[in-house]
This record gives structure tokens, sequence and C-alpha cells, in this order.
């Protein structure tokens, strides 16, 4: 493995840099986080983010098979991942517009109304029908990783990208949930509510009308 390592060494760094971008980019997973963190408090955040970094392996998964390829060439497929996608984002910034200040920022001090498994379904869905995760996987995995590359390594390029999106993630969490930040956010939770789901409604109205070339 070591000797492997070092042979891809040029694409581990390659592969390293990509994620900690794509991590890191704004875009409909942080916006997520945001609000399952300032509405539903840390844990419903590190769940969410959990189910982020969960859901990368399955774009890792598909990527090894070749499916991703696929994918970006059937106009059928990627149209119906990117409508799925931005419904969902429509539907859940819709329900954050509307909330009438039922997402109460809170200290984790049981008011919470999120269970740990609906956040993590909400970071899982929201990543899987992503369909820039999906195009990024496609460059990583054609541009980037050569066909003579092991699926070990692969793997552990998968690992990385997935470590990645979970430490950013959580870290984002454990930020907004701080005690100071929160009594701060509680000033303002209905017109976050309503941000936030302005915001996640845009991510979903632009992904409607993005072009799939």
């Amino acid at each position: 493995m070591y000797i492997e390592i070092v042979n891809n060494f040029q694409e581990l760094i390659a592969v390293f840099i990509i994620a900690t971008v794509m991590s890191i980019s704004p875009g409909s997973d942080f916006v997520m986080v945001v609000r399952n963190t300032l509405g539903f408090g840390r844990t419903a955040g590190l769940y969410s983010s959990l189910g982020i970094a969960c859901a990368i392996w399955l774009h890792v998964l598909y990527s090894i098979a070749g499916l991703a390829l696929i994918i970006s060439k059937s106009v059928f497929l990627f149209s119906l991942l990117k409508y799925l996608g931005a419904a969902y984002l429509i539907y859940i910034g819709w329900k954050s517009f509307n909330s009438n200040s039922n997402l109460v920022i809170n200290n984790e001090e049981g008011t919470n109304t999120l269970s740990n498994a609906m956040a993590f379904k909400i970071g899982f869905i929201t990543n899987t029908l992503n369909p820039k995760t999906t195009l990024f996987f496609l460059s990583i995995f054609t541009q980037i990783v050569s066909v003579e590359t092991s699926l070990s390594m692969q793997i552990i390029y998968g690992s990385i990208i997935s470590f990645m999106h979970l430490s950013w993630f959580s870290g984002c969490a454990i930020f907004l949930s701080h005690p100071a930040l929160l009594r701060r956010f509680n000033m303002y939770k209905d017109k976050i509510d309503k941000l936030v789901g302005i915001v996640l409604i845009s991510f979903g109205a632009k992904v409607a009308m993005s072009s799939s070339n």
C-alpha cells in the first residue's frame, strides 16, 4: 500500500486539494447544515454532516463502477437527478420560509424537534441529489484518476473526500451552535428562517434551470 501511495502521490494531492475546495465551496449542503444547526441545534447539524459524508460514498461507488460517465452522457438520467434535487431543495426551502418560527434556535436543552435519523436523512438526500456533486465526481474519476489506479487507491480517494466533508460541515455545526452565536441568532430567528428558505429555493431554481452540459 505504501508503494501504491508513493506511485500515486500526485493523484493523491490533486484529490485532496479538490476535496477541500469541494467541501468548503458554498452550496446546498452548506445551507442545509446551517438550517438544521440553527433550527434544531448542534446534534442535528452534526447528524446532517454525517449524512452528507455518507452520501459521498454513494457517489464514490457509482464513479468507480463507471456509472457517473453514463449519467453525464444520458440527458434523461441527468435531468431526472437534477429535477429531483431541485424539487427537494425547493420543498425544504418552502418549509423553512413558512415555518412561522417553528425552527427554534436552541442550545440543545431538550427542545430539539428534529430526530437524529431525520437530520441524517436530510443531509444524505441533499448531497445524493446534488448534480453538482455528480459532475464533480465525474471530473475527478475521468480527468484525474488514471484507469490504472487500483481499487484500493480509489477507495482511499473516496475516504479523503468523505472525511473532508465530514470535518468541514461538522466544524460549521459546532461553530454555529456556540452559545454566544445562538443568542444572537435567536434575536433574528424569524428573519433567518425566511432567509434560509429563500436561499434554498434559489438553489433549487438554479439547479432546475442549469444546463446538463
